[in-house]
């Protein structure tokens, strides 16, 4: 499709850069939180009232979006935006995360267990096996009824074409930081040629579907903590020309920075790039600063519904017995509308006595600070101050 991204102000020193990504829905001025709408929805809020609270644009899981209600019923709604009555851009990953991820939350089978390697194989003990993956895909347990379904790079376009987002990205292989090296090595390659059928078959798609909408794919850098594998990936898929990319992968937080940039110093200028379920704000400064442009995560809505929040002074625990007579907001330098309208002392009441409204109230919070924070970052860029704007906020965040 056409140049999606345009780059702004480029952070002196650095590869941190403001942008614009362009998408039928709109305009992402970037850098930009995306929040995560699972199922079609930020889990206890309005779709629209995401809008209100900033966000520029949502997030969607096809692995869940396909089990339930099914990828044919969103396609027939109208596309995702209009199913979920939002009016801005969107996003869906490749449903790969999920399909490992739940396997390997259980037990994972790795392709090369067939080549009698053991040392691979990510097991939880007394529970069963929910993802089989070999060089054509993965073969998956529903985590719902228990059903068998098979993920390939053509069934993951043709989900992503029918929910009809602007941005999707290419399936993928996730692999942890327990695998060996030699199994990285076979996981990019795979990633690789699965990268090549969903181009394929994303212009099939396209083609068939010229009637709707244009749709953006991104391709998912994979590699570990390896230096070359990641930059060998990197080039990899800037080869097969994506309309932007995505970085994925266990990353340990120590090398979040190191292993962004080897990254982004591989990929294009002109193309966005997201980094994959990042939200920690001394994790969004860092990214920011070695270059992506986007970010998801499910942290601040999961937090949320636990009684977590964030301030920026820090966390703080709703249910604690100190909020039981703090009739003040959860940050009095916050402008969403939870602090507009209630205290902490109501929140905690809510908490305890387990009302549905508590997880709404501290969810609009919580999604709010974190995209109002990389919205911040974006104007500091932009103002040229982003090293002292990062300075003092980190100094009394992390206090």
């Amino acid at each position: 499709m056409a140049d999606v991204f345009t780059v702004g102000k480029e952070l002196e020193g650095a590869l941190g850069r403001t942008g614009t990504i362009s998408t039928p829905h709109g305009e992402i001025r970037t850098p930009a939180f995306i929040p995560v709408g699972t199922r079609a929805t930020v889990k206890a809020v309005l779709p629209e009232a995401m809008a209100d609270l900033g966000a520029q644009a949502l997030l969607a899981n096809a692995y869940h979006l396909y089990l339930q209600p099914g990828a044919d019923i969103i396609d027939e709604a109208g596309g995702l935006g209009t199913f979920m009555n939002w009016p801005g851009p969107t996003f869906t990953d490749s449903g790969g995360f999920q399909v490992l991820s739940l396997g390997a939350g259980f037990k994972k089978t790795l392709s090369m267990d067939a080549k009698g390697v053991e040392a691979d194989d990510v097991i939880a003990e007394g529970k069963d096996r929910l993802a089989l993956v070999d060089d054509d895909g993965v073969t998956f347990t529903s985590h719902l009824d228990g059903s068998k379904h098979r993920f390939t790079p053509e069934v993951s376009m043709q989900i992503q074409h029918q929910l009809g987002a602007d941005i999707m990205f290419a399936f993928d292989e996730l692999t942890t930081l327990m695998n060996s090296r030699g199994y990285q090595e076979e996981s990019i390659q795979r990633t690789q040629a699965w990268a090549e059928r969903c181009v394929v078959e994303h212009q099939r798609l396209a083609d068939e579907r010229s009637d709707k909408p244009a749709q953006a794919l991104f391709g998912v850098v994979q590699g570990a903590q390896h230096e070359d594998l990641r930059r060998a990936a990197a080039r990899g898929l800037v080869g097969l020309d994506f309309d932007g990319y995505g970085v994925g992968g266990a990353i340990e937080k120590e090398n979040l920075g190191t292993i962004v940039r080897w990254v982004n110093e591989e990929l294009p200028d002109d193309k966005p790039r997201h980094l994959l379920g990042i939200s920690e704000p001394d994790d969004l400064f860092t990214a920011v600063e070695n270059g992506c442009d986007t970010f998801d995560c499910v942290s601040p809505s999961r937090v949320a519904r636990s009684s977590r929040v964030y301030a920026m002074t820090g966390r703080y625990n709703l249910n604690v017995a100190a909020s039981r007579r703090d009739f003040g907001p959860i940050d009095p330098e916050c402008d969403c509308y939870t602090c507009a309208h209630y205290s902490k002392a109501y929140l905690h009441h809510m908490f305890k006595t387990k009302e549905y409204v508590a997880a709404t109230l501290a969810t609009i919070h919580n999604e709010r600070f974190t995209v109002r924070l990389v919205d911040d970052m974006r104007t500091h860029l932009e103002a040229g101050t982003f090293a002292e704007f990062k300075a003092e906020f980190l100094a009394r965040f992390y206090r």
